[in-house]
């Protein structure tokens, strides 16, 4: 009976086997035939058909093939059952038996009754078994011994056989889980195998590597998985052999020799399979080495490459040979700094290419591209190695060069010196002649070893550095040298008939150059000096190189001194130009150096791991607008700069052009508190110590980023020193202006770091205008709404205050307390009070303190006594606050006349009132034409003029002076509310005409001989004062209409609750200039529309 049903394992089948209705003990019978025993099992009739059926296949599934196919011994014991279950059993083996049988050995029963009953049955019922093999009755043991020998039965058989069977089913389910086991782990290898055989190669390192390690940790689970399976194997064949162990007497039957041969079978198919794996594995590996190797090399070899590109563009820029010797030798020096810097990545392309060649010495599967990138790394190196000396060479010759030329220009100079120097009254002795001729002609003998000899020579040894521009400096040093032994030798001449002696004195003849000297160039685009050798009369262009006026002007011997005089002033411009140019180069080399060598570094991914996370996207917090001010000085100024070496006295020019340009520093400066911060929480960054290591700096950063605010404060020094010794040159005005320029732009930069640090202003700071004045001071306020006591503690205790002076507004902050370190240190200021300039009126002078003056807000609703540290600070402050009042009162004054000239009815504003007291009444209204013509003169006050005298009461808003210092009364205060000074009133005898103050006024009495220019009013109306006239009369508006016109003053009467603030404007106290600027706050509020009109 043969099924196509899948093997059966005891782990299948094992409740059914532990029943114990059959069992295979391991004999054998005489020719080999396994024997499979039926012991006694009163429930046989009870196992059903499917178990019986799996464990008879099971059973004759264990022996090998050859044994089964002899054929199965059957064993029955029913020696304690009946004949009924005998038959029933020998029946049912019959039908369901899957294999062959040899033999069947019955047991029966061994009951008189039941043993007689069988013989006769199975006689008469032979047939009914069906079976192909005998079938022996036996009646006991002893018969069955004559069938098997004993040692194949077990004991309950009267064998010696040792047979547990627990321990045999034991044994199979372990042999045959095994055997799974292993069977699954060769699966597993297969797949594995297939999967590693079928991998592509990555094309990056990071790939490669991920495939690496997931490929590496799947093997490493394999091995573990064949290392346990060894493990359980060798367990296995432990537990076969141990009862062996156990009982050395006793030798094993087939069934276990065969379990041992089984399991050892297994182990050794398991172990051939690991080796196989690990062959496989090994190449495997050493292929994704090999690659990851390789990917490596590539990656390194790009990057070494881009590298060494980038190496050979700035050695190709390097065309420069220099315009002086120091110049030369700081260029030697860049290329040092530049060779050293390259160093690193010549040294990395150098070892790249001996490990390219170390991976072709191991085999490496690409070989065919490694070998050329090896290549080509060494060709690039030795190409910028050979670029690197070739530019080394040019700079070696345009050393020699230079210092040839600056031996001789320097020559040159000393020679024109020791001509400018030599006293002409003792030359024209004999013993002074003599002493003169001996300096000439000692000096002469000098000149062998620094003089150019032939220029043919210089041409041909200098050949390959010669550019245009230091080939005309060579020859114009040639011409030079030429002139000036040429004006030795005339001196030598005439020094020699000086010395001969000589019946009457000769008159020495000072030399001079074949052309005469040329006056200062207008421009740095003109050469200045003399052209000795022109003989197309033209001017050779400038070239940047460091020159000086060699030539010595022709003149009588009464001129000899003063041309010694100037040439020294010139020297000293020459110096004073050469320290502002080399200077300006080492700042410019310090700019890029920072540039390159720490912001360039922040974006380079090789270092972003020394980066601090505080650090990080922050470099324009740290070096703010320095490459801004960097390309600015690099391409522009610097080149500019050296255009005038030959006449530094106009270097003025230079930073007059550029002044605008300047302004990048003030936004430099406003950052730098921000970078300062920065860089004190992140100072201790690896990422900086390793920059300063490769930049070979002894200072830190920080000392570095302080250099475009050294720079700036350099400059108006330089200028200081060259003004100095250009004062009677045609740029000293132009330096001068440059100087308050350059302290302009400094003055504007403090001012801007202390406008950063207000706090608390909610509106836009720019919306102010120009920043014009900022300064501590000490304040005291009087506000005539207030409560006494409020007004009273006002008078005694100050507030400290710092005031912002805008064009558009005046801000009072209060200075905190300065904190931190550096720049940091630099205080802030609360913002506490805005007052807008279109309604500020000020006091110069207040009672009892020079130091003092008013600033006060419509119309003295608001008093604020500021008090100045010195008398300097409050004039400066007075002064410039007038500046913007006037700027107001002249816009009002042009808003109103425009306005007037558009309505038919008004009528032209009068004439400016004169200046001097004894002219004030006597003045005729001018034409409104005239008063255009001259907008910086308002109402006789022209800037920083001398103040004039006490006016005339009545006069207007201008005509009030300054006594040089007000008498003390009320502790310093200016009050609005003092009467006018009657005193003033009697000595001028103008007690007839009223004093007005600015404000709305009512028309009272109006009649209709106001002249010409009178408004059509009636009494009752009300108006506002605008502008004071001659004669009593004022220029009103029509607070209803909006008309504009003149009334005398006898029809203007105060609106009930009007204040007057005669103080403010014809008090003693007050000065011109702030009666004027008194009215012009008035002035403004009345003429709000139209000065918004302006703003707008």
């Amino acid at each position: 009976m043969h099924h196509d049903i899948s093997p059966l394992c005891a782990a299948d089948i094992q409740d059914q086997l532990q029943k114990r209705f059959a069992y295979l003990s391991g004999g054998r019978g005489q020719d080999g035939s396994p024997v499979i025993t039926f012991p006694d099992y009163p429930a046989f009739g009870d196992v059903p058909d499917k178990e019986f059926q799996n464990v008879m296949t099971y059973l004759t599934s264990i022996p090998s093939l050859q044994d089964a196919g002899i054929g199965f011994i059957l064993v029955i014991d029913r020696r304690q059952d009946k004949w009924t279950s005998v038959k029933a059993s020998i029946l049912r083996i019959a039908a369901s038996f899957p294999a062959n049988l040899q033999l069947v050995l019955v047991l029966r029963p061994t009951g008189f009754f039941q043993r007689t009953l069988s013989d006769l049955a199975f006689r008469f019922n032979r047939d009914d078994f069906k079976m192909k093999v005998p079938v022996i009755m036996l009646s006991s043991v002893p018969e069955l011994h004559s069938y098997i020998d004993k040692s194949q039965l077990t004991e309950d058989l009267g064998g010696t056989l040792d047979y547990c069977h627990s321990r045999w089913l034991c044994h199979r389910t372990a042999i045959e889980s095994f055997a799974l086991l292993v069977k699954q782990t060769a699966q597993m290898l297969q797949a594995f195998g297939t999967e590693l055989a079928e991998t592509e190669l990555p094309n990056d390192v990071q790939s490669t590597s991920s495939v690496l390690r997931a490929h590496t940790e799947k093997k490493d689970r394999a091995k573990e998985d064949m290392r346990l399976a060894l493990d359980e194997g060798r367990s296995v064949l432990e537990s076969i052999r141990e009862p062996l162990a156990r009982g050395p007497e006793q030798s094993p039957n087939q069934d276990q020799l065969d379990s041992q041969s089984t399991v050892q079978r297994l182990l050794a198919q398991l172990s051939e399979t690991e080796a196989a794996f690990d062959e496989f594995w090994a190449k495997h590996q050493r292929k994704l080495e090999q690659c990851l190797q390789l990917r490596h090399f590539e990656q390194d070899f790009r990057e070494v490459k881009a590298a060494l590109d980038v190496l050979a563009q700035k050695i190709a820029t390097f065309t420069d040979v220099g315009n002086s010797l120091a110049h030369v030798q700081h260029l030697l020096k860049d290329l040092a700094s530049f060779e050293e810097k390259s160093s690193a990545v010549t040294q990395r392309a150098r070892t790249l290419a001996l490990e390219g060649e170390r991976l072709i010495e191991l085999k490496h599967y690409a070989v065919d591209s490694i070998r050329p990138k090896c290549h080509e790394l060494r060709q690039l190196c030795d190409q910028f190695a050979a670029d690197v000396g070739r530019r080394r060479g040019l700079l070696g010759r345009a050393l020699d060069l230079h210092g040839l030329l600056e031996a001789s220009m320097k020559w040159c100079d000393e020679g024109i010196y020791l001509l400018a120097s030599q006293p002409v009254d003792k030359c024209q002795a004999q013993d002074g002649a003599e002493a003169a001729l001996q300096e000439v002609e000692k000096f002469l003998e000098t000149r062998a070893e620094n003089k150019i000899q032939e220029l043919s020579k210089i041409y041909q040894d200098y050949e390959p550095i010669l550019t245009r521009d230091l080939l005309e400096h060579v020859q114009k040093v040639f011409r030079k040298q030429e002139s000036v032994e040429e004006m030795f030798h005339r001196r030598q001449a005439s020094l020699k008939k000086l010395a001969a002696k000589q019946t009457r004195p000769v008159q020495p003849v000072a030399p001079r150059p074949e052309a005469p000297a040329k006056s200062p160039c207008p421009s740095p685009g003109i050469r200045r000096g003399s052209e000795i050798h022109s003989s197309e009369g033209s001017v050779l262009r400038r070239g940047p190189y460091r020159r000086a006026r060699s030539e010595v002007s022709e003149g009588r011997q009464g001129r000899g001194r003063s041309t010694g005089d100037e040439e020294s002033l010139a020297v000293l411009r020459r110096h004073v130009m050469n320290e502002l140019l080399d200077t300006e180069r080492v700042y410019v080399e310090e700019l890029l150096c920072i540039l390159e060598g720490y912001a360039a570094e922040m974006d380079n991914p090789l270092m972003t791991h020394l980066i601090s996370t505080g650090l990080q996207n922050k470099k324009d917090v740290l070096f703010g607008n320095m490459e801004e001010i960097y390309h600015f000085h690099n391409r522009i100024f610097l080149r500019e700069l050296e255009n005038y070496i030959d006449c530094p006295e106009l270097v003025g020019r230079c930073f007059l052009e550029r002044m605008e340009q300047f302004q990048v520093y003030e936004k430099y400066c406003q950052n730098k508190p921000r970078s300062e911060s920065l860089w004190r929480q992140c100072s201790d960054c690896p990422f900086f110590q390793e920059c300063q290591k490769k930049l070979d700096h002894k200072l830190s950063l920080d000392s570095y980023l302080l250099k475009p605010v050294q720079r700036i404060t350099k400059y108006q020094l330089l200028l200081k020193e060259m003004l100095k010794y250009s004062k009677s040159c045609e740029g000293a005005e132009d330096l001068q202006e440059a100087l308050s320029s350059i302290l302009g732009i400094l003055k504007a930069v403090n001012d801007s770091m202390h406008l950063i640090a207000i706090t608390g202003y909610e509106g836009n700071l720019s919306d102010l205008g120009k920043l014009l004045m900022q300064g501590s001071f000490s304040v005291w306020t009087d506000h005539k709404k207030g409560h006494t006591k409020v007004k009273d503690l006002a008078r005694f205790k100050p507030m400290q205050r710092h005031l912002f002076l805008h064009e558009k507004a005046v801000l009072f902050c209060k200075k905190r307390e300065e904190n931190g370190e550096g720049y940091e240190k630099a205080p802030s200021y609360s913002f506490k009070q805005s007052l807008n300039m279109t309604a500020v009126g000020i006091t110069e002078n207040v009672k009892g303190d020079a130091k003092k003056f008013e600033i006060w807000y419509n119309a003295r609703e608001e008093v604020y006594i500021v008090q100045a540290p010195t008398p300097e600070i409050k004039a400066a402050w007075v002064s410039e606050i007038r500046k913007v009042l006037t700027s107001q009162l002249q816009a009002c004054r042009e808003a109103s006349q425009h306005r007037a000239l558009e309505q038919s009815h008004s009528l032209p504003l009068p004439a400016p009132a004169g200046t001097s007291p004894s002219k004030g009444n006597t003045k005729d209204v001018r034409k409104l034409e005239e008063r255009k013509t001259d907008p910086l003169t308002l109402e006789g006050y022209v800037g920083p003029a001398p103040l004039p005298r006490p006016p005339e009461k009545g006069r207007g808003w201008s005509k009030t002076s300054n006594p040089p210092e007000a008498p003390e009364d009320n502790d310093g205060w200016s009050s609005a509310e003092e009467p006018v000074n009657s005193s003033d009133a009697e000595e001028e005898g103008r007690a007839g005409l009223r004093k007005l103050v600015p404000g709305k006024y009512t028309v009272t009495g109006l009649d209709e001989k106001g002249g010409p220019d009178a408004l059509v009013l009636r009494s009752g109306d009300e108006v506002e004062l605008v502008q004071e006239g001659d004669e009593g009369l004022w220029f009103v508006r029509n607070v209803s209409s909006g008309g504009e016109g003149w009334l005398p003053a006898r029809n203007l009467s105060a609106l009930l609750g009007q204040r007057g603030a005669p103080g403010c404007l014809s008090s003693p106290e007050s000065s011109a200039g702030s009666a004027l600027l008194s009215a012009s706050s008035s002035c403004s509020e009345s003429c709000a529309a139209a000065l918004a009109d302006l703003q707008g």
